[in-house]
């Protein structure tokens, strides 16, 4: 915010250029930061949707060092998934990547948060659906090595995994050329044999 604006009361601060050169959404956050004594220049840029302002201001909020993430490479969804792992005290420089979905952040996110070796699958080769299955599989304490390969869709790791959980060989599915229909024939028929 410019010095101009220092002084004013958030009434009169209502009525300025400045103000108004942000849509009602923006407006929105800009007032709830001032009204929570937050330091609304961090996020008070046109450029950042209200959606992002709102995930700043929250982090804010909380006291958390949002410069990690207030930048506008980021979408609200992904500010979301650093801003709580940030409140989480995890390790969010190995996600705080704007390369990877909110969705893929999430599952590294929540694998962090399990104590899970996240650098199994913590790469953009994998989308979160498969990191999902990987994940899943760690917690169960499952050998993901045999199906954490980007190779496999993810519902063909799902059929690999639920035939582990199930103590089946697994090697009579796990092929690449099968596709998840035909692997979960397979393990029913191993299972309910």
């Amino acid at each position: 915010m410019e010095k101009i604006h220092n002084n004013l009361n958030i009434e009169n601060l209502t009525k300025t250029e400045w103000f108004n050169q942000f849509n009602k959404g923006q407006q929105k956050e800009i007032l709830k930061g001032l009204k929570n004594n937050v330091d609304v220049s961090v996020y008070a840029n046109k450029k950042f949707k209200d959606k992002q302002m709102k995930e700043i201001r929250i982090g804010l909020e909380l006291d958390l060092d949002v410069s990690v993430y207030a930048k506008l490479e980021y979408n609200s969804k992904q500010m979301k998934e650093i801003r709580e792992g940030l409140d989480y005290s995890l390790e969010i420089s190995i996600y705080a990547k704007s390369e990877f979905s909110y969705e893929q952040m999430r599952e590294i996110k929540s694998g962090l948060r399990e104590k899970n070796d996240v650098s199994i699958y913590a790469t953009i080769e994998y989308n979160w659906e498969q990191m999902r299955q990987i994940r899943w599989g760690l917690e169960d304490d499952l050998d993901v090595s045999i199906y954490a390969t980007p190779v496999y869709h993810w519902t063909q790791m799902d059929q690999i995994r639920l035939g582990m959980k199930d103590n089946l060989d697994v090697s009579k599915i796990a092929k690449k050329n099968y596709n998840w229909e035909k692997m979960e024939r397979i393990r029913y028929n191993m299972l309910y044999s």
